[in-house]
């Protein structure tokens, strides 16, 4: 990709590690994420990529280090916090609500914006109503930027794999998050719904001005979408730069390309 600006770090690990037991999933990570840039999170199995992300949206809390967040230190952050100030994220295994249609789905995304309480959004009435009606028009138009209009009110249990992990985008992005944490968004698909997710993270990022943060085990991707990648293996980072430069580090060569690509 060619060179692009970024704004100021609105997310930093500085010297995070977390052990469960005997067992040291992260050690001594440090990383900022800039306004607006995607970064990739890359690494054989077992790295600690996802427990990084879930380090960022509050699932767990590290037992050392420090996490700024938009310029201030956390001490502890719970999910629906981490939800409320910004971070969403879509996760490896799609988590809908099958059951339910796309369009109902991508309005859970909505629920933290709205201010009614429960009583008055079961009666469908007055400031309910009214505050519905405007999230509704902001889901639609998550709908038409992810194309799927013609699926708003199948039932998502009957969506082809790609198309479901499209709707947990939209839910993910109905929450109008300023980072949005990507696990193996690709994971499953086949090269066209890849094209078309790859497309469909771009414009977020673009048009949108999201930060993204994605885990990616395809390394075509990874190297085409993002503008920095780090490195994991064993919890801790390995390397850190634009694609061009992991891709030829040799560290990350041996770790995990296996071979100079």
């Amino acid at each position: 990709m060619s060179e692009r600006q970024f704004g100021d770090a609105v997310l930093s690990f500085d010297n995070v590690s977390i052990s469960f037991g005997a067992v040291a999933a992260l050690t001594g990570i440090s990383f900022d994420i800039y306004e607006h840039e995607i970064v990739a999170i890359i690494g054989p199995n077992g790295a600690g990529k996802t427990t990084a992300l879930n380090v960022i949206n509050g699932v767990y809390q590290p037992t050392d280090g420090t996490i700024t967040y938009k310029g201030e230190a956390r001490t502890r952050m719970r999910p629906y916090q981490a939800a409320a100030q910004g971070i969403a994220r879509t996760f490896q295994n799609v988590a809908l609500f099958k059951g339910m249609n796309t369009l109902d789905n991508i309005m859970t995304g909505r629920n933290l914006k709205m201010k009614s309480n429960l009583f008055l959004q079961g009666l469908y009435w007055g400031p309910a109503q009214r505050e519905e009606i405007e999230h509704r028009k902001a889901v639609e138009k998550i709908i038409d930027f992810l194309e799927i209009e013609s699926v708003r009110k199948t039932v998502v249990g009957r969506l082809p794999f790609g198309l479901q992990k499209r709707v947990e985008l939209g839910r993910a992005l109905a929450a109008e998050p300023e980072i949005l944490l990507l696990d193996e968004p690709m994971a499953g698909m086949n090269l066209e719904e890849k094209e078309d997710m790859c497309r469909f993270v771009l414009d977020v990022n673009d048009e949108l001005g999201t930060t993204i943060v994605l885990i990616e085990h395809d390394m075509s991707v990874v190297m085409d979408i993002s503008d920095r990648v780090i490195v994991l293996d064993y919890g801790r980072k390995i390397s850190e730069g634009t694609p061009e430069v992991v891709r030829a580090d040799q560290n990350v060569i041996d770790a995990y390309l296996g071979v100079t690509h």
